[in-house]
């Protein structure tokens, strides 16, 4: 840490005199990985996320998209404190509900064109549904900070600028659940590699 804290005053030094200094320059890692599971299928789409990390949140701005009747992206990965502005990019009416605990709303109908942002308050996992159309259905996953991440669709992720130390890695899936409980340790400027095994 103290090696890290080192490099990063020398660099900032330098930086400054071009007017811009990045904070996780180098004192912090990545965490990268895989969900395993015996369904291949639902691999992908799985939320990857840590408990406990301290510092602030950072609040991000997402868009989820109405096309061809369905929602896009099918599953959406924000901090808490985040704004999803949700557009309707068909060619029909469309409405856009939540019943979760997490959040409830009801954006009313609106028409091909329209965008309407929602914030999301409180961690959880929000499922949107379309009253118009009932078999459309995603996702937004609300976690308690940044460093969360959406898996491809063989499962694997990627989380990055992670401060350094020793955390609970878990993972939300639409149709699987964690195996056990899974820690993972993240140093300056390395990248810590993890398996995360779901199953039904």
């Amino acid at each position: 840490m103290l090696k890290c804290k080192s490099k990063f005053m020398k660099t900032a030094l330098f930086m400054t005199s071009f007017g811009f200094i990045s904070a996780n320059a180098f004192c912090a890692g990545t965490v990268t990985g895989k969900v395993e599971t015996t369904i291949p299928k639902y691999a992908g789409d799985a939320v990857v996320y840590l408990v406990g990390v301290k510092g602030p949140v950072v609040p991000a701005h997402a868009v989820v998209d109405q096309k061809s009747l369905v929602f896009v992206p099918h599953v959406t990965a924000i901090p808490v404190g985040s704004t999803v502005d949700f557009k309707n990019n068909d060619k029909v009416n469309h409405n856009i509900f939540s019943a979760s605990a997490a959040k409830k709303f009801n954006l009313g109908t609106y028409n091909p064109g329209m965008s309407k942002p929602v914030t999301f308050d409180k961690p959880g996992a929000i499922n949107l549904l379309c009253n118009v159309h009932s078999e459309m259905s995603a996702w937004v996953i609300v976690t308690e900070n940044q460093y969360a991440a959406v898996t491809e669709h063989d499962g694997k992720f990627t989380i990055k600028n992670v401060p350094a130390g020793t955390y609970e890695i878990s993972a939300w899936s639409e149709k699987l659940k964690p195996q056990g409980k899974t820690m993972v340790t993240v140093s300056d400027g390395q990248t810590a590699n993890v398996a995360l095994k779901l199953a039904k």
